[in-house]
């Protein structure tokens, strides 16, 4: 069943235009991911999924239009964005900035989510207390994730997840997101440059270039595609 379905969806930055009608769709449990070179548009593609920025076009998010939604109303739909650069208040601590990533929940489970998290990722149980910008880059970026968590989203968009982390970390990071969508089915949409990475993570995905989806496919389809090959795996 799809989740999220987006059609001729255009946007950008004041005058500039970066988006140019763009059309996929992400299903449940699926994880999708959007390959592209620097200023292809990735990050703001998923900028306009959460309501970042201004945006044209359709974005069906289960079943119901949510074009135009502030980013706290998709929060509260199931829509979790972790930015590029992990945003992390860094002079919060680690509980600190998780329970901030559950500001839109209304119930009385935030406690127990903090602490499921921490022992998903004991990296940050070890560091509870220790303000997130001491943290090194991958347990900055452990910690992104864990925030957005916490919202209990059912769509995960992610920008540029290994971005400056060390290949052992990259790989680990990435191992724990295949667990959590096989675990808990959260779908993912992931905008990254570790396309490889990204491919054998991902079930489908879309090139995308100059705001423009230039190929899509099965994820193993694009890995064999010649041109992706050449442009994103350096073959």
């Amino acid at each position: 069943m799809t989740l999220l379905s987006v059609r001729g969806l255009s946007g950008g930055y004041g005058p500039v235009k970066v988006l140019d009608g763009l059309d996929f769709e992400v299903a449940e449990r699926e994880i999708v991911v959007i390959l592209g070179a620097n200023g292809a548009g990735k990050t703001t593609t998923l900028r306009a999924l959460c309501g970042m920025i201004a945006a044209t076009g359709e974005i069906i998010f289960d079943g119901e239009s949510v074009v135009g939604r502030k980013p706290q109303v998709l929060a509260r739909r199931g829509i979790a964005h972790v930015p590029q650069g992990r945003g992390t208040i860094t002079d919060l601590t680690v509980e600190e900035n998780l329970r901030i990533g559950a500001w839109t929940r209304r119930d009385r489970e935030v406690a127990a989510d903090v602490d499921h998290w921490l022992e998903v990722f004991p990296r940050l149980a070890e560091r509870r207390t220790q303000q997130a910008g001491s943290m090194s880059g991958g347990e900055q970026q452990m910690l992104a994730i864990a925030r957005g968590l916490m919202s209990r989203p059912r769509l995960l968009l992610l920008d540029e997840p290994s971005l400056g982390l060390a290949p052992i970390i990259t790989q680990e990071l990435f191992a724990q997101l295949a667990a959590l969508n096989r675990d808990l089915g959260t779908a993912m949409l992931v905008v990254e440059q570790n396309a490889g990475l990204a491919l054998r993570l991902a079930a489908r995905g879309y090139v995308l270039e100059t705001g423009r989806i230039v190929a899509q496919g099965a994820a193993r389809e694009l890995e064999g595609n010649e041109d992706v090959r050449k442009a994103y795996l350096g073959i």
